[in-house]
């Protein structure tokens, strides 16, 4: 799997890779498959990025969004997992909002089993 094409500027190179470092991460914690990070596990999602992400990693370290676990494996620090959160909800956010005619968070139908059968009848009926 190819990335996209790489922003040409220093600047938007490292935020570009500060963003898909940090969500990898965030993803790989939120579904329990580790806390940790290597240039393995960056290969295998990032398509053979690893050499040109550890410069990245080290600078996530260096800038307080990473934190060195062992040699070549890093970790979430507390400003990495808040950052890595609201990039992931930010770009996954089309993906997670309710779709046409679902119920919002606050919908009366999520007090309870019955509730939300009715709601979901009285939905799909008109």
């Amino acid at each position: 799997m190819a990335l996209p094409s790489q922003p040409k500027s220093d600047a938007l190179r490292r935020i570009y890779w500060r963003d898909e470092l940090l969500q990898l991460l965030f993803w790989i914690e939120g579904e329990g498959l580790g806390t940790e990070i290597d240039l393995d596990t960056v290969d295998r999602f990032l398509g053979g990025e690893g050499e040109i992400a550890v410069l990245h990693l080290d600078r996530l370290v260096d800038e307080g969004y990473l934190r060195r676990v062992t040699t070549g494996s890093y970790a979430l620090s507390e400003r990495g997992r808040v950052e890595g959160r609201r990039l992931f909800a930010d770009d996954f956010a089309e993906l997670t909002r309710p779709t046409h005619g679902e119920c919002g968070n606050d919908c009366w139908c999520r007090q309870a089993y019955d509730e939300a059968v009715r709601c979901l009848a009285a939905r799909t009926a008109s």
